[in-house]
């Protein structure tokens, strides 16, 4: 009995040890594929040093890389030498720049930059990340202003009438809130955050909600696993409430 058991942990060891070994060799590929990635943006820089897009290129892959200290750099360095240029591509630059501190979570420093940007094309873009960044902050009311700016000009896009549902959420306009879920599952029906979030305003109006969380179970596992709090926060809320219009 005592040897089945010692060489059952053997072979666990054993086999921990292997998973160890083909995690340490996958992170080394991934590192030395990453690098293989900056070296080459790296010589289209020097190969054509007055192309913008370029630096743009290597901040965006270094912010994925995590490496935010030498994005943040390189955008310095690149707006320090296109300082001369229209303001699309200052503006592009400063995008960038932007995303870099939303993604290092240093949202004061993405607002203050997000809020530079000027050119048309990029201006929608730069409300839904000031919209995201005072979101990350906690600041529901501001996070709005940006969030209906953007829907201005993308009216269905369901990235923005969501952050507007969950900004109703989170001030509790609970009706305003379903409206706004309503025209992104009007065009992403499967979206598992509007589903959860529709049938949180749904079980409030006192509306059959079942469905919605059967999608959002479905869609997103993940997230109707996180948003089991918000729900029984939600059922609290309607039990209340029930409570005091009877009485």
């Amino acid at each position: 009995m005592k040897k089945n058991n010692s060489d059952k942990i053997k072979k666990l060891q054993e086999k921990n040890q292997q998973n160890q070994r083909d995690y340490t060799k996958k992170r080394e590929q991934e590192e030395q594929q990453a690098h293989q990635v900056i070296h080459q943006l790296i010589q289209k820089i020097d190969r054509q040093p007055n192309n913008f897009h370029n630096y743009y290129d290597l901040a965006t892959f270094l912010v994925e890389a995590k490496d935010y200290q030498q994005a943040e750099e390189l955008l310095m360095k690149a707006l320090g030498i296109f300082d001369n240029n229209s303001d699309d591509v200052k503006d592009t630059l400063k995008f960038g720049l932007g995303n870099v501190y939303y993604a290092a979570e240093e949202y004061d420093k993405a607002i203050k930059t997000f809020q530079q940007i000027n050119d048309d094309k990029l201006q929608s873009e730069a409300y839904i990340m000031l919209a995201q960044s005072y979101m990350a902050k906690g600041d529901n009311k501001r996070a709005m202003v940006f969030a209906l700016s953007a829907q201005s000009t993308k009216h269905d896009d369901p990235t923005v009438n969501q952050m507007i549902g969950d900004n109703l959420l989170a001030l509790g306009n609970f009706k305003q809130a379903g409206e706004f879920y309503d025209i992104v599952l009007k065009h992403e029906p499967k979206d598992g955050k509007a589903n959860f979030n529709r049938g949180l305003v749904a079980m409030v109006d006192d509306e059959p909600f079942e469905r919605y969380f059967q999608t959002a179970k479905e869609s997103d596992p993940d997230y109707f696993q996180k948003g089991q709090q918000k729900l029984k926060d939600i059922e609290k809320f309607v039990q209340l409430n029930k409570k005091e219009n009877h009485h």
